[in-house]
């Protein structure tokens, strides 16, 4: 073969396995907002940011229900995903505390969140508590990578502290507050989820 066939060759092959990439990134999104519209598996959303949002539910989607707890349900070997704002003295002032049911162990570790402009989420479990006079400490320590991390939550009365229990169908009408994490974006503009959350008492789930 002639060194600009073979070339040729290799530049065709980069381009279509680009172009494959391309199709197969999807856009994923977390989306916050009200029940406006329900059909079958089909939700209109009123988000949060304003523009309505058509949700394609899978089949086998699962609605769990947010429901409050006390903090002082919170224990050391709790498994817990916190929202929170980093302070200047390096720690962490806890917005909401999600702790997950036996079994349910996301993905641990710190990163990034939308819940607020600079939050962070951290998945993790409750190495201590102790009271402060700012509010209550928790101490939780994650695996991130081959790094052994450990971080302070401030918790104030301010923070809603919540967990997740068994959900109805019936309770996915209009009004209720959801939020759905990783909704992946169709070539349709409607967005698909594997699961739902769905606020208890008219709340918005603080996640």
């Amino acid at each position: 073969m002639h060194k600009i066939g073979r070339y040729a060759l290799v530049a065709t092959g980069f381009v279509l396995a680009f172009a494959i990439s391309a199709a197969t990134a999807q856009e994923r999104a977390n989306v916050r907002g009200t029940i406006e519209k329900v059909d079958g598996q089909t939700l209109t959303i009123a988000s949060r940011e304003g523009p309505t949002v058509t949700i394609k539910l899978a089949d086998n989607a699962t609605p769990r229900a947010v429901v409050g707890m006390p903090l002082s349900d919170v224990k050391q070997g709790s498994y817990v995903g916190i929202s929170a704002m980093p302070q200047p003295d390096g720690s962490q002032r806890a917005i909401a505390i999600t702790v997950f049911p036996e079994g349910v162990r996301p993905t641990e570790g710190q990163r990034p969140h939308d819940l607020q402009p600079g939050s962070t989420m951290t998945n993790a479990a409750v190495e201590a508590t102790a009271a402060s006079v700012d509010g209550q400490v928790l101490t939780v320590k994650y695996k991130q990578g081959d790094k052994v991390s450990e971080q302070k939550f401030i918790v104030p009365t301010s923070a809603e502290i919540v967990t997740y229990a068994p959900a109805e169908k019936s309770e996915l009408r209009p009004g209720a507050k959801i939020v759905i994490f990783n909704a992946v974006k169709q070539s349709d503009g409607i967005w698909q989820a594997a699961s739902i959350n769905i606020g208890r008492d008219g709340k918005m789930p603080p996640m």
